[in-house]
């Protein structure tokens, strides 16, 4: 792994700073857009949030309302890395995961969270607990956290439960007769095979059985002195197969149309979609949020019956949102794609309830998702590893004044670089070959992007066609919340201080230099 030296600003906020030790909570629901979500779009239509190319209907969402009203609702957070087993090496090591590697498992040196949480593997609990490790637990759906190339995510959690099902989850080999409207060809025949087995009701919907589990954990476990629950939701990630009744909320029709597929094309939609087609997606997408928000109340209601507000933080977030008639396109960001990480993907919900500190209120610091690292270890009262990119939230919840970064990053390994303040946003796109480039790490993607693996460097070198016809991209968010025009050749001078604000960040953070040349930023210093 590359050596990273971050600056004193870049760690300033690591210690852990908390009143009283904690037990702490994530959830992380796949796909999820901001706009989608009651504490954001409060009660107004989705057009009059984030993209007037957005239907004019409203998403209720109550239960993440719920949780609004006890916690912070952070209006600036970023995802980071994308798209989603990126995102999720943010979280659980508290650094950018795109700078170095693309998709792939844990890495012994990743001092991963829930091992900083609970020790070494294979232990007794009571004899961790001794060592003043504390109690923790994976609830998920999210098959690739299982999954040959990454799967090895569960592994420092005392204990885990595995949805089985969802997506091309290898699972029910049955010879039976089922709809597959995605095709029986397409990886989510898996899917569908899955649920024709073992659907009867909502109940069955994988997001209801995911926070059903988290909630008869918490019924079972809420003793346990100081436990992190950490729920990963695959739902509303595709395949958006929603009950009948709650799609009618959005489109009348229900699944009686004459076409549909439960993936969207990642392209631009008018290659594959009339408009009319397009709205039924939409209306598939606010009915998967709708049964999230729906199940999450399970969760919520288990904290209540065991007073677990008063010594819980809570943190809810998402990997990354989608394009979902934004910018023309449908599907998420990611390195192959031939576009940026625009607001619509990168400008994700992020909610923390604390049982003192910020209750009702909202925050304009930038967050990001590796700031989940070291947050949850100071409410966990465990020490916080060094050598980490994300910072401690909770003295930002105490105070609204407290300063954070600067700057927000974010992007796919290979890809362009984002960039923001929150009032603008760079895209940078690399130079010409893109390259230098290297993949930091001994395992990844099996590809033949990538080349032997130089145990002295500690990296492989990678040829990466990055997709052409993309161009440095340059968007003033407090007049155009959607980044639809490019100012890249209007505001010169802006363009500059970005690229330099970028340089400075990557710098800070310990980023392999060649990231610097390979985005044409050298020149700019």
């Amino acid at each position: 792994m590359f050596g990273i030296e971050l600056s004193l600003q870049a760690n300033r906020y690591h210690i852990g700073v908390c009143e009283q030790d904690m037990n702490c909570i994530v959830i992380v629901c796949d796909t999820l857009r901001r706009d989608h979500c009651g504490p954001y779009h409060l009660g107004r239509s989705l057009d009059q949030v984030h993209s007037d190319e957005q239907p004019n209907w409203t998403v209720p969402t109550p239960n993440m309302d719920r949780l609004a009203n006890r916690g912070t609702v952070f209006e600036y957070a970023y995802n980071g890395s994308t798209p989603c087993a990126p995102a999720r090496r943010d979280i659980y090591t508290g650094r950018y995961d795109f700078l170095e590697r693309g998709w792939g498992p844990l890495e012994p040196t990743d001092a991963d969270l829930p091992r900083q949480i609970s020790g070494p593997p294979n232990q007794s609990i009571s004899k961790l607990l001794d060592e003043g490790y504390h109690v923790s637990s994976l609830v998920s759906d999210h098959y690739h956290l299982w999954e040959e190339g990454m799967g090895n995510y569960h592994m420092g959690y005392t204990g885990f439960e595995f949805i089985r099902g969802q997506e091309a989850d290898a699972w029910k080999t049955d010879q039976i007769e089922f709809d597959t409207p995605d095709g029986e060809t397409s990886k989510l025949e898996r899917h569908f095979r899955n649920v024709a087995l073992t659907r009867a009701d909502e109940a069955d919907h994988f997001a209801a059985r995911v926070f059903q589990t988290a909630a008869d954990w918490i019924d079972a476990n809420h003793e346990h002195e100081d436990f992190y629950l950490h729920i990963d939701c695959f739902d509303p990630h595709e395949p958006w197969d929603p009950p009948v009744e709650l799609l009618c909320e959005f489109d009348d029709r229900g699944y009686d149309v004459d076409n549909w597929d439960s993936l969207p094309a990642y392209d631009e939609w008018d290659r594959h979609y009339e408009e009319d087609d397009l709205r039924h997606i939409q209306a598939r997408y606010a009915a998967m949020v709708r049964l999230v928000d729906r199940w999450l109340g399970r969760l919520w209601d288990a904290l209540d019956r065991h007073a677990l507000w008063e010594d819980t933080v809570v943190i809810f977030t998402t990997d990354h949102g989608t394009f979902n008639g934004d910018m023309g396109r449908t599907g998420k960001f990611h390195s192959g794609t031939d576009t940026h990480n625009h607001g619509a993907c990168a400008h994700i919900p992020f909610i923390v309830a604390h049982p003192d500190h910020g209750q009702g209120e909202r925050r304009d610091q930038l967050v990001q998702l590796v700031d989940i690292y070291p947050t949850v270890l100071a409410a966990v009262d465990r020490p916080c590893p060094p050598v980490r990119h994300g910072q401690n939230l909770l003295p930002v919840l105490r105070n609204e004044n407290a300063e954070l970064r600067e700057y927000a990053i974010s992007g796919a390994w290979g890809g362009s670089v984002s960039i923001t303040d929150g009032k603008r946003v760079l895209h940078q796109a690399p130079v010409d070959g893109n390259e230098p480039l290297y993949w930091y790490g001994i395992t990844g993607e099996r590809d033949d992007r990538l080349g032997p693996y130089d145990p002295d460097l500690g990296r492989r070198e990678a040829a990466y066609p990055y997709p052409t016809g993309k161009e440095t991209w340059l968007s003033d968010l407090r007049t155009d919340r959607n980044e639809l025009e490019n100012l890249v050749d209007d505001r010169p001078a802006e363009v500059v201080s970005m690229q330099d604000a970028l340089r400075q960040t990557l710098e800070g953070l310990g980023a392999p230099p060649e990231q610097t040349e390979r985005l044409g930023l050298t020149e700019t210093a």
